[in-house]
């Protein structure tokens, strides 16, 4: 039974071996002291012997503390201190030791310091003693049922007052630790002589249900002792005997230590309850490279009363459990590609068809379309290691389906020997690559599809630090610029080759640009987390699908968005935009990791790949066009999101998924429409789902091509190259979204021709598609045919999205003439499409800070935009530089806000510039607020106390 203390003075010398309650005891006014606090590290957070999870840990001023952390699974982890700006060394391997040591000097916070490890949940408290700590725990009595204590803590050694069911608890009852049953390093710290367990891990499999009798509630508290896993399937359940109504659960937290768990049962005195041990989880892993589940059985002593709550040191709290649901069933695995093809399950009316598979594609990494409606794909031999410069392995593949089969009957080998290529499109003369640390071009003849030249250096500094995080999913934009994204755990300072940092732009998250003949670089917005799939809808917007965090963001240039981990470059950001989902892919509230492999129900996890908006023609079923597809690595499955309009932006709400493939090995990459419609797909086809820097844990003999048709799909051959500039034109209006891209990726690399410019202009004036109006736009855009004058003019445009493009357009080269900036401020004031704000607000950030006041003066006071999803904070980004460049000015601006964001965020900026001048803004400001006797300021006054204004 638990141990029944009184007074128990805290210790401060806690044994190296144990955080018990049995840990020596000793006084405040013992000398200073060596105290080790020995910790076992994993992601789920840092335990102590007795099974606290994070515990704090204390000690008196000055003494000499060390704290050791033994790796309790294959994952580096560290330990450091905040304050004292201390860490350890890391470690990797399972049951690997590392220590700091520090003197006690104050309070801290120890915690991992390896990239997201903290955000998981690695950081504790550290806190020095004050004064004499006690803790008085009292005792507790044994439920009673004919005025005789039942079994409840097995100290019969048997089953007494227990029905059993099912092979779990057959013999069920242990008296040593460790158990025979549990592994020789799971201490269980029992009470008593006996204790039960389900399984432990080594009888992990079995399954059963342990029901006692009734009893009667006589105290509003009780307490058990539980450990095992922490699975929707192991359980404990309190229940009511006369409705059989569950009215508490608890789980273990996926260790052996068996940790005390309270109850209040003070809503069921007098009535008669039951208890209910349950173990449905048989830990059977179905994921060829993820191992059995040993914690899938669950540890239990001591049901006690009490009466009034009992205080536990380590008491085992709801927060500190990752409670999993069951497993999802996985029907296939390691199949060839033609049963991999059988084995999917797509909407009615659909069909797949293996287009190619190993030998002919090993390793599809990346793959577009060209003008022909050919792949070129590569293949990533490299990953997940760089090799030596001109030494790599990976290589160009160009697919044709000949005869309309659906199988890619024609390969070619376009290019060989590159390295860590990542990222692929084709156009304006050549090949680009994204293959970190470059951005190359190699220039080609199209027509024997070979290269002219060899590959080109454009940009270089693009990081390596984490080999699938790099520059990744090149892909053509509206304005003929060449998009890409970036993973946040690389670290890129990119620029042309031999430039100098200053230079160079630096980028660790979000989507960054190109411009294939100004050879300008950009990062277009940053943040998130590792995007893996960008694409445009019908009206020219960028999203991404990303992992990790939510995973949907509608793309605007200039905005900052959520990171999984980090800070913004700019300081000053105070906080960015979070996702436009109202829904996440896995399930539970205890984090994307622990859904993964349990969220079929929820669309299959956290891990993202690819991104489609389908625009592929009017074959297919009008409730896919315009929403966004994402592979979902994890689940197996193809997701959709449909993209809402809300406000300046969009809602991305959940739809069901498109199709399973029923494969825990596939890994769709990425997918695109053709000029029929139908979709092609690659798969790293691999047991492996998750990136590891060890190439060994990756297959190196496997992949696939898929193609996804409908019924109505009808192929054709085509060759856009050979068309006239006036029939390319002419396909700016064309259902299927391919023939524009394509046909304006060419008329790019061509130039414009008067007819082709006539055809564009009476496309952009009279079409009634706002689409197609677009499209025309773009085309004339990215082959420099529109003046400023033409820009202006549509600024005044009955359509919301002509104006806001023209905004975009007509900043490209981050300046403008005063009549234009004239123009922006009339429609600042007067515009009523939210759209179009977000616009304005956007180029503002292109533009030089003093160019911005007159503008973001009337954008600010649009109380309209109050609860929009993007504008506070743009307005912020934009508003932002101008507190460096005229304080008073700014502050007289942020005043007359609707936001209070706005006023809040100059004020901090300000406080935390120290000038002179910012000072002395804040100064006159706060004698303004001293004097005004509203009480809406408060908070701005709370904010100014804790400023120091005295001048510099």
């Amino acid at each position: 039974m638990i141990t029944n203390w009184i007074a128990v003075v805290f210790s401060v010398m806690l044994c190296a071996n144990s955080f018990s309650s049995n840990a020596a005891t000793t006084l405040l006014s013992d000398p200073v002291a060596e105290i080790e606090f020995k910790l076992e590290a994993t992601m789920l957070g840092y335990f102590a012997p007795d099974g606290t999870r994070n515990p704090t840990l204390r000690a008196k001023k000055g003494d000499r503390v060390t704290i050791t952390i033994t790796n309790g699974e294959i994952m580096t982890h560290d330990v450091a201190m905040e304050k004292l700006g201390i860490k350890s060394e890391t470690v990797l391997e399972k049951g690997s030791t590392t220590s700091i040591t520090f003197i006690a000097v104050d309070d801290d916070t120890y915690y991992c310091s390896i990239p997201g490890h903290r955000a998981a949940g690695m950081v504790g408290k550290f806190e020095l003693l004050k004064g004499n700590e006690t803790v008085t725990k009292i005792a507790g009595t044994i439920p009673q049922k004919n005025g005789k204590p039942l079994n409840l803590n097995f100290e019969t050694g048997t089953l007494q007052d227990w029905t059993a069911s099912g092979d779990a608890f057959v013999n069920p009852i242990f008296n040593t630790d460790p158990s025979p049953v549990h592994g020789d390093e799971d201490k269980i710290n029992f009470e008593g002589k006996d204790f039960l367990s389900s399984g432990g891990t080594k009888n992990y499999k079995l399954t059963g249900t342990l029901t006692s009798v009734p009893f009667e509630v006589t105290q509003p508290f009780a307490s058990f002792l539980v450990s095992g896993g922490a699975l929707a399937d192991t359980r404990v359940e309190l229940v009511l005997a006369a409705s059989d109504k569950v009215i508490f659960n608890y789980t273990g937290q996926g260790r052996a230590t068996l940790q005390p768990v309270v109850v209040d049962l003070s809503s069921y005195l007098d009535q008669m309850i039951f208890l209910r041990i349950i173990d449905n989880e048989t830990g059977i892993s179905q994921i060829p490279y993820i191992s059995d589940d040993k914690w899938a059985h669950i540890n239990f002593d001591d049901f006690e009363f009490y009466a009034s709550r009992p205080d536990f040191s380590n008491e085992l709290k709801l927060e500190d459990i990752i409670i999993l649901p069951p497993l999802d069933p996985v029907l296939n695995s390691g199949l060839s590609g033609i049963d991999a093809a059988k084995a999917m399950t797509p909407p009615e009316g659909f069909k797949i068809t293996l287009a190619a598979a190993e030998p002919d594609i090993i390793r599809p990494i990346s793959f577009t379309l060209d003008p022909r409606g050919r792949l070129w794909v590569v293949e990533g031999h490299t990953y997940p290691t760089p090799a030596p410069e001109a030494e790599g392995r990976d290589r160009i593949l160009i697919f044709e389906d000949t005869d309309g089969d659906g199988t890619l009957d024609s390969r070619k080998v376009f290019a060989e020997g590159l390295n860590l290529v990542s990222g692929i499109e084709v156009g304006m003369g050549g090949v680009w690559l994204g293959a970190a640390p470059y951005l190359l071009f190699i220039p080609a003849d199209f027509e024997n599809d070979k290269p002219t030249g060899p590959p080109v250096k454009l940009l270089d500094g693009w990081g390596t630090d984490d080999t699938h995080e790099v520059l990744n999913n090149l892909r053509w934009g509206p304005d003929g610029w060449l998009y890409g994204t970036h993973g946040i755990f690389t670290h890129s300072n990119v620029g042309k080759p031999g430039s100098s940092d200053a230079m160079r732009t630096k980028i660790n998250a979000g989507v960054w640009r190109y411009h294939p003949t100004r050879h300008e670089f950009d990062v277009y917005a940053e943040g998130s987390s590792n995007p893996w799939g960008i694409d445009f809808n019908s009206y020219g917007h960028p999203f991404i699908t990303v992992c990790v965090i939510p995973h949907m963001y509608h793309v605007i240039q200039g905005a900052r968005y959520q990171r999984q981990a980090g800070k913004h470059f700019n300081p000053y950001t105070y906080d960015d935009i979070k996702t436009i989902a109202d829904h996440v892919h896995w399930v539970g509230d205890r984090g994307p990791h622990a859904g993964n492999f349990r969220s079929a129900s929820a669309g299959g996890g956290h891990a993202h790949a690819g991104a489609m908006i389908y625009l592929g023609g009017d074959t297919w079923p009008e409730k896919y066009r315009d929403n966004i597809f994402m592979n979902n690595i994890n689940g197996s499955r193809l997701n959709i999101d449909q993209l809402n309009r809300e406000g300046s932006g969009y809602m991305a709400k959940h739809q069901n998924d498109f199709m399973a493939m029923n494969d825990s090995w596939s890994q769709w990459l990425n997918f695109k429409y053709g000029p029929d419609g139908s979709i092609f797909a690659i798969d790293w086809y691999d047991q492996n789902q998750c990136h590891s820097p060890n190439p060994d844990v990756h297959d190196k003999s496997l992949g696939r091509i898929f193609k996804i048709s409908h019924e109505n799909d009808q192929w054709v051959k085509v060759d856009l190259s050979k068309a006239s500039s006036v029939e390319l034109a002419n396909y700016q209006t064309h259902k299927n979204e391919w023939y524009a891209r394509q046909a304006r990726t060419i008329l790019q690399e061509r130039g414009a021709t008067p007819k082709t410019k006539s055809v564009l202009k009476s496309i952009l004036a009279n079409n009634p598609e706002t689409a197609n109006r677009l499209r025309a736009l773009w085309t004339l855009h990215v082959m420099d045919k529109l003046s400023e004058n033409d820009l202006k003019e549509l600024m005044s445009d009955s359509d919301e999205y002509i104006r806001s493009w023209a905004i975009q357009l007509a900043v490209e080269d981050k300046t403008v003439s005063s009549e234009t900036l004239a123009k922006f401020a009339s429609m600042a004031k007067n515009d009523d499409a939210a759209l179009v704000r977000l616009y304005l607000t956007s180029a503002m950030l292109r533009l030089e800070p003093e160019n911005r006041w007159e503008v973001m003066e009337a954008l600010v006071q649009k109380p309209e935009d109050l609860e929009d999803h993007n504008m506070p904070l743009m307005l912020w980004y934009a508003i932002e530089p101008l507190a460096s460049l005229d304080a008073d000015r700014a502050l007289a601006l942020a005043e007359k806000a609707s936001n209070p964001l706005i006023l809040k965020y100059t004020v901090q900026k300000l406080g935390e510039l120290k000038t002179t001048e910012a000072t002395a803004a804040l100064q006159k400001f706060k004698k303004s607020l001293d004097d005004s006797d509203s009480h809406s300021n408060h908070e701005l006054k709370i904010q100014l106390s804790k400023i120091t204004l005295e001048d510099e």
